[in-house]
């Protein structure tokens, strides 16, 4: 007999069409053994339109509601983007697969400049993010900077209205929603983006899921996106990294040899800690946490074991 798969997602036109993939990625991996079925949540992180996430508990806010429908067998699995998940997972929970990386690169939107540098003086720049607003002000610390929540839309709909005259949007989530030509792609040594950026993510407990279920979930799984997020999320477990700190990392995998790269930007922009460690290109799940970890102690050693902090 087939299994049926209840699929916990966020409703945001993104999050729906990311927990769509991954319902027909599972679908014609089982051979049509399993069926998927999406139910959707407005998370706590959903109902802020205005505030900081730091203001009102951090970036678990967009997961919280999911969380507690696993924990309670209302849903099997849930659908994240892995950047909004917090460094620890609730208890029982696994990361079960992983979906291919979209690009990871920030987009600069703006209808007047094509780059940052290219925006006038005093230019306005909206933005939730502290390390979003953290680079900027280290790049154009002329620039005025306003607060900006909300889905793609609605950031989009406050740019139109005039609230501000650009603004940065993950090219990961533009390429998704087919709308990536809004958006002049950053390169990742110029901006590095959030650790995990551009992945989307299942998180499960395992041993309530069929065995169909299950072995088609690690069918889907892609190796190099596991690799990113081992490396990516043990920086931030390291740094026991929240939203009140600016953090950025990247695992590059292009090379023969893999090279992570890690970054704590002071809120004001005025100083950047980073490192960079280098594995072989075959390196192991274990070696590239180590990378992600050595980064993060070695940053964390130049600042005296203090992370530098927006206060909520």
């Amino acid at each position: 007999m087939g299994e049926t798969l209840r699929i916990g997602t966020r409703g945001s036109p993104l999050a729906l069409h990311q927990a769509e993939q991954i319902k027909a990625l599972i679908e014609e991996a089982s051979g049509g053994e399993v069926s998927g079925v999406v139910t959707t949540f407005t998370t706590s992180g959903d109902k802020l339109t205005t505030e900081r996430l730091i203001a009102s508990g951090g970036k678990g806010l967009f997961t919280k509601e999911i969380d507690v429908a696993i924990d309670s067998g209302d849903v099997d699995i849930a659908v994240h983007s892995l950047k909004d998940v917090p460094s620890e997972l609730p208890e029982g929970q696994e990361l079960v697969a992983f979906a291919p990386r979209e690009d990871p690169r920030e987009g600069f939107v703006c209808n007047t400049a094509a780059s940052l540098d290219d925006l006038p003086e005093g230019a306005v720049l909206g933005t939730a993010s502290i390390r979003r607003e953290a680079q900027t002000r280290l790049a154009r610390p002329d620039l005025k900077i306003v607060p900006f929540r909300g889905n793609v839309q609605t950031r989009l709909k406050k740019l139109e209205a005039g609230e501000a005259q650009a603004t940065y949007l993950a090219m990961a989530g533009l390429t998704r929603l087919g709308l990536q030509s809004l958006a002049h792609p950053i390169e990742l040594e110029e901006m590095l983006p959030s650790p995990c950026q551009g992945i989307v993510a299942v998180a499960a407990i395992p041993g309530r899921l069929g065995e169909k279920s299950f072995e088609a979930l690690k069918a889907i799984s892609d190796i190099a996106s596991e690799r990113a997020a081992a490396a990516e999320r043990a920086f931030l477990v390291a740094l026991d990294g929240s939203c009140r700190t600016p953090i950025s990392g990247h695992l590059f995998q292009k090379e023969e040899t893999v090279r992570f790269v890690g970054e704590v930007t002071a809120p004001d922009g005025s100083e950047v800690w980073d490192n960079t460690v280098y594995c072989s290109g075959n390196a192991d799940l274990d070696d590239l946490t180590s990378a992600g970890r050595n980064a993060a102690e070695t940053i964390l050693e130049a600042l005296g074991g203090t992370l530098p902090h927006v206060e909520a």
